[in-house]
């Protein structure tokens, strides 16, 4: 698929291309559902975030010993015997280090808070979103789309189904300069499923074959419920490191200028929906590349290449849910 291609249509409004990648949908079934057969029956949806260029090939993201890439790299190296010292760790991003978006993989694993995307017809209610993981191993994301069982001392044993490939295209995240305000904007386009499809889970889901999203970073070091929203624990929000807590300031939320915030695990951001014809409000085609025949989809597909068989494709291909 690549990371496809923006032309400006007109000269106004002025858009500066942030970041450009590519961006997969999935959902999870409710724990002890085997299947999802609507939007009432699903219990997460996720975001995955693929950055390949931008305006900066250079981007800071956490340190990889903080957050689950730490912890995963402790576990395999069996080098941290100090439990105490590890309780005490902030479980969000934090630290710093330099990472090529066009020469090295980068992977944000993103939690929708309401299990969608923000109503295109509701354009002043926000979306709480939060950053779950970010790694550069594929094998990471695979092991946190698949499926487990488990024992609780309250219900007994639980099932948790594998997540299930929902839609997958190309996104921006882009600076738009409007009036004398400048706010942040995360537009996407699909591959697939293909429009013309009636895609049920999609539209359930509020995935529309393109989107347009003002994104906003919510400052973790200024606290306060004033947003509606709680959000995460003290404990499992994003440490950022000076050179972003100063973009900061003292706002309570900020644009995501630069994308590095979503670098970082436990980064806490808001969407709210802007348009769902990115021409038309931004003045920007995006383009994805050409549509494949159905039977050689999955062939054409970087959600396929990159996470195999972790999740079913059948939503991705026949816009049905499973």
């Amino acid at each position: 698929m690549g990371q496809g291609e923006e032309v400006k249509t007109r000269p106004d409004p002025k858009v500066e291309i942030q970041e450009r990648g590519d961006i997969f949908f999935f959902y999870r079934p409710k724990i002890g559902k085997m299947e999802a057969h609507g939007a009432d029956d699903v219990q997460k949806m996720y975001i995955v975030l693929r950055p390949e260029s931008g305006e900066r090939p250079l981007e800071e993201k956490q340190s990889p010993d903080s957050g689950k890439e730490g912890k995963k790299r402790s576990k395999e190296n069996k080098e941290n015997d100090n439990g105490d010292a590890d309780k005490e760790k902030p479980e969000g991003g934090h630290g710093a280090e330099e990472v090529n978006i066009e020469k090295q993989m980068l992977l944000r694993f993103i939690v929708m808070g309401r299990k969608s995307l923000p109503d295109p017809s509701q354009r002043s209610r926000p979306y709480w979103g939060f950053v779950e993981m970010v790694t550069t191993k594929t094998e990471d994301i695979k092991t946190a789309l698949k499926g487990e069982e488990y024992d609780t001392s309250t219900r007994g044993h639980r099932q948790q189904a594998p997540a299930r490939a929902l839609a997958e295209g190309v996104y921006r995240i882009l600076r738009h300069q409007f009036g004398r305000q400048t706010h942040t904007h995360l537009i996407y386009k699909l591959e697939f499923p293909t429009e013309a499809k009636h895609n049920e889970p999609q539209e359930e889901l509020n995935i529309e074959h393109e989107g347009s999203f003002i994104i906003q970073i919510r400052n973790p070091e200024e606290s306060g419920h004033s947003s509606g929203f709680g959000g995460l624990q003290s404990k499992r929000r994003a440490a950022f490191p000076a050179s972003l807590q100063g973009c900061l300031g003292k706002r309570r939320f900020a644009a995501a200028d630069p994308p590095d915030f979503l670098n970082y695990e436990g980064c806490e951001f808001l969407l709210i929906s802007a348009s769902d014809d990115i021409d038309r409000e931004l003045g920007l085609d995006l383009k994805t590349e050409s549509e494949a025949e159905e039977e050689t989809a999955k062939s054409c597909s970087d959600l396929i290449k990159l996470f195999g068989d972790s999740a079913s494709s059948k939503p991705l291909f026949s816009g049905t849910w499973v």
